[in-house]
């Protein structure tokens, strides 16, 4: 069945490239079935291809599928050599195929940008504030998933996974299926799936650091980031996460509250023994600067200024030449 006029022509645009190709990903995914890729899809390299090869692919007549998709990636230069034919065929596009746009940028006074509405559907990506994706992926579990996760519990995910969107959105689809038949997705969860060897590495670096061993505490901290190649993007929050609990814990105690009524309102769980072990070998204001370092190491990491595994080993030598 030919698609209505306004459904022929997707603009997605953006500045982050991981974000929009995402997003051009779950539109292909929309608009045809898996089984229907090879014969309706044709991933156009604008390299590679003249714009009178997109439009000869669009007119091809879909074969096993309802429509024909032509997916133009890195499509601003494309788009700036091509404009006039591009005007054309906004004017007529072909009833029986989808051309969706990838650019980085979509002037709204250009003829297409006026042209696109009635033709077609412009996408806006845009970096969500770190504050903004707990909400996000709590909306992103209910409509991809039937999951419910609470905003406690994302906001912790975004902790221990960091806070690029396309990979928290494939953390929370490892959850839904690790939690499986449960509606909701804890806590509990996150730490056990997402959080566990992050954690537990992070510990054993910390531990080694706090006995005052620091070559060991370095090369604890050098397997992590051989072992785990996403480390480098979260790494940083999982030593905070580590040292807020530490600091929460710490107060608690301080103000008499017992060991295990701090273990259950911070869900600590696994070797609890040694967690407070290791927090009587550190004061309140030793946890408060470590948290404060924290900070500007993860400042400067996604500023650019240095790569996460020479922060992080720089901040561990810091730690152990104030003990």
């Amino acid at each position: 069945m030919a698609k209505s006029k306004s459904e022929l022509i997707y603009v997605i645009f953006g500045g982050e490239k991981s974000l929009v190709d995402a997003e051009s990903e779950k539109l292909v995914e929309k608009l045809l079935e898996p089984e229907q890729r090879a014969t309706g899809f044709f991933n156009a390299d604008p390299a590679e291809v003249s714009a009178a090869h997109v439009f000869d692919e669009l007119r091809t007549l879909p074969f096993l599928t309802d429509r024909r998709v032509v997916l133009v990636r890195d499509a601003d230069k494309f788009v700036s050599e091509n404009r006039q034919l591009l005007e054309k065929y906004f004017d007529n596009p072909c009833p029986s195929g989808v051309l969706i746009l990838v650019v980085s940028s979509w002037p709204e006074r250009t003829k297409l940008a006026k042209k696109l509405p009635s033709v077609g559907k412009l996408v806006s990506v845009v970096q969500l504030k770190r504050w903004q994706l707990p909400k996000r992926l709590v909306q992103y579990a209910r409509e991809a998933h039937g999951k419910v996760i609470s905003e406690a519990a994302a906001e912790l995910l975004v902790e221990l996974a960091g806070d690029e969107l396309v990979r928290l959105y494939g953390e929370v689809d490892k959850l839904a299926l690790f939690a499986h038949n449960e509606k909701v997705i804890t806590e509990k969860h996150i730490e056990s799936l997402v959080g566990h060897n992050r954690i537990f590495n992070v510990f054993a670096v910390i531990d080694a650091v706090i006995a005052g061993d620091i070559t060991q505490a370095i090369n604890r901290l050098r397997t992590m980031f051989a072992e785990d190649k996403s480390a480098e993007y979260t790494v940083v929050g999982a030593f905070a996460f580590h040292f807020r609990r530490m600091f929460g814990a710490k107060v608690l105690l301080e103000q008499g509250v017992g060991c295990e009524e701090v273990a259950k309102r911070l869900r600590i769980w696994g070797d609890r023994n040694s967690f407070f072990a290791q927090l009587g070998k550190i004061s309140l204001r030793q946890i408060g600067s470590i948290l404060q370092q924290l900070a500007a190491t993860d400042y400067a990491i996604k500023k650019g200024q240095i790569k996460a595994a020479a922060a992080t080993e720089q901040l561990v030598l810091g730690l152990g030449a104030g003990k």
